[in-house]
């Protein structure tokens, strides 16, 4: 789908899901609209009041196609967007299946994993389940960074979480002794945290049906952040919500609140990682660590969604998609603005471009998953997706937008189809490949 011309709208943001007023902004942004006509800048700006929907959905008869990969009845989703869903080759999309939709996990839910073949009309491939899972994140399903054939994914065995290692070709299989949340550049090692811990206190992103004898501890020594080998299995505690906790925070008092950590994301060169502090008495505080727990630093407040740039600066979205430095000044500058969403650079584009999406918005309940272009702040609109008033709370579908490692394809979750929450995939790569051409 090639775009020849674009135009300029000061739009006005309501930032709906995270239960903020809305936005006036100040700044145009530039919308790209896709069409057969010669490149030329139209000068239709709109009122200020032009929300960001309105933005996202005037070329809507020139969205590109979208592709449905997976068929009901049962229900499929991949759930974050910060992991390898696709192999290296981009043959194979791993998935999560289950049967039933609209409430909360229990402990004797079993659900399947499994992995679409893009080459052989979108088939399923059961590969195994799992006992450990929740809505937003999933059991953590990812390919091994490094491995052609090795996926991830987390799983329940009696009263302790695990990690299962499974060789998709030769069927191997092995466990690890903890839960992994998020793995290292070179495959090597993965960090770990308590989602039992977190179920506790947030519904919706960790994992039941295992005893946690610390919920109610404020802030435990022995419980945190893990660094584990994947090869050997062996792991260190190397951040404790003790030590957040002792970090000060103006105006409360974190010691006396209950805290845990949750998203998690090393850092593209391995050597730093970040993590959000969350707790009843200090709303969520971004940190980053060296690779083995030293060097902690306090780099952003109130945060959301966010991803790495490079090695030294991360974007977050606090009230608009911010640049954060890796350093402890607490700065940040607006790279643009949008309403909250999930945000991942295209690989190959040397971070020019991105995608990201919305909660569902206005009365339509409209999900938009859109590129934007860092340098001449152009949005491409990919589609809009209605989510069905049921689709809420702890088992809300987010979309989640995911990119292929070699930036051809987002995939990405929906229930719009009316076969409950399907995975669906969109290939961006004519819309990047043209925009090239027309710079």
């Amino acid at each position: 789908m090639p775009f020849s011309r674009y135009a300029a709208y000061p739009p006005r943001e309501e930032v709906i899901a995270a239960g903020r007023p809305a936005l006036a902004l100040a700044t145009a942004c530039l919308f790209v609209v896709a069409c057969s006509h010669s490149l030329v800048a139209a000068d239709t700006s709109g009122p200020e009041a032009t929300m960001f929907e309105s933005v996202l959905t005037a070329s809507e008869k020139d969205f590109p196609p979208v592709r449905t990969i997976t068929r009901g009845p049962k229900c499929h989703w991949f759930s974050y967007y910060d992991k390898f869903q696709f192999d290296s080759t981009q043959r194979y999309v791993l998935g999560m299946e289950t049967d039933f939709e609209h409430r909360s996990p229990k402990a004797g839910d079993v659900i399947k994993i499994g992995m679409v073949d893009l080459e052989d009309d979108d088939r399923w491939i059961e590969l195994g389940e799992t006992r450990a899972w929740c809505w937003q994140q999933g059991c953590m399903l990812q390919w091994r960074p490094g491995s052609n054939s090795e996926i991830l994914f987390n799983d329940r065995e009696g009263d302790r979480y695990v990690c299962r290692v499974l060789d998709v070709k030769t069927g191997k299989r092995r466990t690890l002794p903890r839960p992994i949340h998020h793995i290292s550049p070179d495959g090597r090692w993965a960090l770990c945290t308590d989602p039992g811990r977190v179920a506790t206190m947030r519904r919706g992103y960790g994992y039941v049906g295992a005893p946690v004898p610390d919920a109610k501890q404020f802030a435990p020594a022995d419980s945190g952040l893990w660094k584990m080998d994947l090869d050997s299995g062996q792991s260190t505690l190397i951040v404790t919500l003790k030590q957040i906790a002792d970090v000060p925070y103006p105006g409360r008092d974190p010691a006396k609140h209950r805290h845990y950590f949750n998203h998690i994301q090393w850092s593209p060169d391995g050597k730093r990682f970040l993590f959000l502090n969350r707790g009843e008495g200090v709303g969520t505080r971004m940190f980053t660590a060296e690779a083995d727990g030293s060097d902690i630093r306090l780099v952003n407040l109130n945060s959301s969604h966010y991803t790495w740039r490079d090695a030294k600066s991360i974007l977050v979205w606090v009230d608009a998609y911010n640049l954060v430095p890796d350093d402890g000044s607490l700065r940040s500058d607006v790279l643009w603005r949008a309403t909250n969403g999930h945000q991942s650079y295209i690989p190959g584009t040397n971070r020019q471009w991105l995608v990201a999406d919305t909660y569902p918005t206005g009365p339509r309940r409209l999900q938009h998953i859109y590129l934007y272009h860092v340098t001449t702040k152009r949005f491409v609109p990919l589609g809009q997706f209605h989510s069905p008033p049921e689709y809420k709370s702890e088992w809300r579908c987010d979309t989640h937008p995911r990119v292929s490692r070699s930036g051809r394809y987002v995939c990405f979750d929906s229930p719009h189809g009316g076969n409950g929450r399907q995975m669906h995939l969109i290939d961006i790569s004519g819309i990047i490949a043209s925009a090239a051409d027309k710079q």
